[in-house]
């Protein structure tokens, strides 16, 4: 297992990073990156910690040597429960709020080499990165998104041809140009993997062909570049406590840009094979295996977010007020559901036609379509309870100021002295309504594929029919009843007599 400088070691490989129209020089040293290297780096040495490193690595299955857990194909509800302990404890750190924590991509590799036989003719070509990454541990992030042009066109079918694809073979590998969108972590990650994503079909033409790929590359291979949005901490004037999420977990996103790459062979998963493309995440669990980790990083984040409703009310005496308990009962509620979701998913777990063991699927769906509506309402209730106290915040700053004393004698609360309140509800702040935080809600209402096309696939897919045979045959069995009474119907009075 590596440790946290030499992830940071890693990041300086020359990689194109660009942002605000200027090229990264070292990410682990430009304000805009720092602190989302540094937590990365954090996480690395958290796993290493002597007490920890037990309970956050296996052994590896090629050298016996500890390898991160997160790698671990289940093979039994233990693995499971242990894989659960592993991430929580990487999410704890980060308070759920650094969404594309290693872990993801580390659990979604193992779930695609565990059925690497989907794969076809590239099925070793996955089984060996997979172990690779396992025995390096290697940092890894995805992209799955065409740009966003024209959303009433597939990819094959839009005027402007934008989107990675195909553009030729050589004796080396395949060669790629294009672009695809939301790298989240791609200017920090090792390895940049391209897969489809869900729900988003191709069709089976050759137009669409050269758009059905899969492979995996390092970020810093020559003619990859990645234009990062603007970062939500931007170092400015202030203090970093200002911002305290968005200072350490902004963990960006990019557009990743392919010109005329070479992709070696031996990294080619999937190529001009449709059928692959559009059926890769059912045959492998992986989609399964990721809702198990994003059910525990919501637990992660939802925990956070309950006790920041606790702290706030308790400062400032909210919570005498009856409404107000309501609302953090809500808390209580979006957390114990989200608790019971992840111990049923394990406890529901089966066994795949690859002897690894399957999160069920029922939890994972319910808490993909739920998670949205609930961490909204969450930030809502801060946002309520916390009320004018979230807007009406000085810079943390203020107290090295000369206005430094009226700082401290105006912001105290009920309960806690001002520069305590200030570090409170600059933290609420920045969970509930800043940008950071809303790029947390629009991240969690799309991460887990599109609502709409989710829901109209849990419904699709969902065994009805049971269901509505019980209906028809309570009915059938009504009917009955009411006709085999001697006295007429068992309900009502008996209806009037005829001449």
């Amino acid at each position: 297992m590596r440790r946290g400088a030499e992830i940071l070691e890693g990041l300086r490989d020359g990689r194109e990073i660009w942002c605000d129209g200027e090229r990264i020089g070292d990410v682990t040293k430009d304000r805009r990156f720092a602190g989302g290297a540094r937590t990365l780096a954090e996480l690395y040495d958290l796993q290493c910690e002597p007490d920890l490193a037990p309970l956050m690595s296996y052994a590896s299955p090629s050298t016996g040597a500890p390898v991160g857990l997160s790698f671990i194909e289940p093979k039994s509800h233990a693995d499971l429960e242990r894989r659960r302990h592993m991430v929580k404890r990487w999410n704890d750190h980060c308070l759920g709020m650094f969404p594309r924590s290693p872990d993801f991509l580390n659990i979604t590799l193992a779930a695609f080499a565990s059925g690497a036989e989907g794969f076809g003719q590239f099925a070793g070509n996955l089984r060996g990165f997979y172990e690779k990454a396992r025995e390096q541990d290697l940092v890894m992030t995805h992209s799955l998104t065409n740009p966003q042009v024209d959303r009433s066109r597939g990819v094959a079918e839009q005027a402007k041809d934008l989107a990675i694809k195909s553009v030729r073979e050589t004796d080396a590998g395949i060669v790629v140009s294009g672009a695809r969108m939301l790298s989240t972590l791609g200017a920090l990650a090792d390895e940049i993997l391209i897969m489809p994503a869900p729900f988003f079909p191709l069709p089976d033409t050759e137009e669409a062909k050269p758009y059905a790929l899969g492979f995996i590359i390092p970020a810093a291979t020559p003619g990859l570049s990645q234009l990062a949005r603007p970062m939500l901490y931007s170092g400015g004037p202030g203090s970093p406590m200002d911002h305290p999420l968005a200072a350490r977990f902004d963990d960006s996103d990019c557009m990743v840009v392919f010109d005329e790459v070479t992709v070696p062979w031996e990294r080619v998963f999937i190529h001009r094979d449709v059928e692959v493309f559009n059926t890769i995440y059912g045959p492998t669990g992986a989609g399964l295996h990721m809702g198990h980790q994003f059910i525990i990083k919501d637990l992660s984040k939802m925990e956070f977010m309950m006790g920041l409703g606790f702290a706030i009310a308790e400062a400032i005496k909210a919570d005498a007020h009856q409404h107000v308990r309501g609302k953090l009962a809500e808390l209580i509620n979006f957390t114990e559901f989200l608790n019971a979701c992840l111990i049923a998913c394990e406890a529901q777990a089966t066994e795949s036609a690859y002897g690894t063991l399957l999160p069920a699927a029922g939890p994972v769906l319910a808490v993909r379509l739920m998670f949205v509506e609930h961490f909204k309402r969450a930030c809502e209730i801060i946002q309520i309870i916390g009320a004018g106290g979230l807007f009406m915040l000085p810079s943390f700053a203020e107290f090295d100021g000369a206005r430094g004393a009226d700082v401290d004698r105006y912001y105290q609360a009920a309960n806690l002295d001002s520069r305590s309140r200030i570090k409170l509800f600059r933290l609420a702040y920045d969970a509930a309504l800043s940008s950071f935080s809303g790029r947390q809600q629009l991240y969690e209402r799309f991460f887990a594929a599109d609502p709409v096309r989710a829901a109209d696939r849990l419904y699709e897919q969902y065994d009805k029919t049971p269901h509505i045979q019980r209906i028809h045959g309570l009915l059938d069995d009504l009917e009955a009843r009411i006709s085999d009474a001697p006295d007429g119907p068992a309900f009502g009075p008996p209806p009037p007599a005829r001449d």
